[in-house]
Order: C-alpha cells, then structure tokens, then sequence
C-alpha cells in the first residue's frame, strides 16, 4: 500500500539505535503475508488434529518456539529475511491458536472474540501512537517500537482468525465466498489509496489485518474435506506446499537483502 519514494530509511545516530526492522511493503511483502497466514490456519490443524497433540500442546509448543523466534529478532540490528519470515509464521500459527482456545476451550463465542481483538487492537494502536507519535512500519527503529509492531501483529492475526471463521464457518458464507470477500475488501483499500488519498499507514493495517482472515478462507478451502466446502487437500500437504512456496521466496529475499546491505553494516 505505499510506495518506494513513500519509504524514509532512518539513519543510525545513537548507540543502539537499529536500521529499520521490518521489509520494504512490496508486492512480494505482501505474497508472502498471505502464504504465512495461510500456513498459520492449517500448520495449526496439522498439529492440533493431523498429529494429535490437542490444542494445549500444540499452544504451548508453538508459542516457546515463537519466545525463540522473537528473542533472534530483537537480537538484530537491521531486517534479516529468514529471522523476520520465521517470527511471522510463528505468531500467525500463535495467532489462530489464541482464537481457537478462546473458542473451543473456552466456549467464547467468534463474535466475542471479534469485538474483543478489534478493541486490544485499537487500545495497541493508541498506545502506540500516544507514546511514539507514529504508527508507520518504516521507522521501526526501537527495541520499543519493535515491542509494539509485534504485540500488534499477534493481534490482528488472532482478530483475522476470528473473522474469518465467523464468516466462513459459522454465518456459513463458505471458504471460497470469504476469500472473494476478503480480496474484494483489499482491493477497494488499494483503490482508496491509489485514487482517493486514504492515508499510507491505514491503508497498510486494514490490509494486514484483512490479509489473515484471506488467508486462512484460501488456507481452510484448500486444506478441508469436500463434505465441508474445501478441496479436500488436508492440512499437511497444504502446509508443505506453502512452506516450500516461502522458504523460495524469502530465499530470493535474503539474496536481495545480502547484495544491497552496504558494506560493513551487519545484523
């Protein structure tokens, strides 16, 4: 949603200032949004069902390996591909897990769960901005503004999840109708921005946060059995196929990343 000459990278003044931590918002950036929320709804099925291990297992698994992933995140100094994709996958997958407990364990209901991460998402937006005046992912150059960007991301992931599956599953709107729905939704954002001067940074969130619940609609249509809307593809083979489709493209990231780091600035 924004664009090249949009993008202001900050220089490194201080100690312990960083380069900005978070990828250039490309068209790439976004391919590979959708194929981490997608992972994230059906690497969770694989898990929680395909494997058995139930969903508090699989919850508490999950979110150790994503505590690891954060911690090699804030350890960098600048944006590594491989460290920022990984933590990414893993919060989507922590972030349909949270909406999954609250329902399935908790019996709260997805429109509960909707109304509640809309409003942790607006208290985290105005946190935020009360604190760092801004709430643009060019000028993450904060341990502290890395602590809010990720806070936000698990949330509109666990948001997204429960959007989706209200729509999708339980006002029966169906996988496929979801995904269009979601699309469509992204598109008008695109074309708001493009001809009708909505703003950059609300224009990216509304699309990350619409971007989860597209996913996840292309994730369970994929990934479910026939009898239930889906293609029937089940969760493992739809996982593989869209790990090995990340693991591509941000290797061709990292590759990109490594030719255009200027000399002598390292993670």
């Amino acid at each position: 949603m924004t664009t090249r000459a949009e993008r202001t990278e900050p220089a490194i003044s201080r100690p312990g200032s960083l380069l900005n931590k978070v990828p250039e918002v490309t068209s790439a950036f976004w391919v590979v949004k959708v194929l981490c929320t997608t992972v994230g709804e059906t690497f969770a099925d694989f898990l929680n069902d395909g494997l058995g291990l139930g969903l508090t297992v699989t919850s508490v698994v999950m979110t150790a390996l994503l505590v690891v992933a954060l911690v090699l995140q804030f350890r960098t100094r600048r944006y590594v591909p491989w460290v920022y994709w990984l933590t990414v996958v893993l919060i989507s997958v922590v972030g349909t897990l949270l909406t999954d407990t609250l329902t399935d364990s908790l019996g709260v209901s997805l429109r509960t769960s909707t109304v509640v991460f809309a409003a942790a998402l607006a208290v985290l937006f105005g946190v935020w901005y009360s604190v760092e005046r801004t709430l643009t992912v060019h000028d993450i150059t904060t341990r502290r503004r890395e602590g809010f960007y990720w806070a936000t991301i698990l949330v509109t992931f666990a948001l997204g999840t429960a959007v989706g599956d209200l729509l999708g599953e339980q006002l029966a709107l169906g996988y496929l109708s979801s995904a269009f729905v979601f699309a469509g939704a992204i598109a008008l954002i695109a074309l708001a921005r493009r001809f009708f001067g909505l703003g950059a940074v609300v224009a990216f969130w509304a699309a990350y946060v619409l971007t989860r619940p597209l996913g996840a609609s292309l994730g369970d249509l994929l990934s479910q059995a026939r009898s239930d809307g889906g293609l029937g593809l089940g969760p493992t083979a739809t996982s593989l196929v869209f790990l090995v489709a990340i693991a591509g493209v941000v290797t061709a990231m990292t590759a990109a990343a490594r030719r255009e780091t200027p000399p002598g600035r390292h993670a």
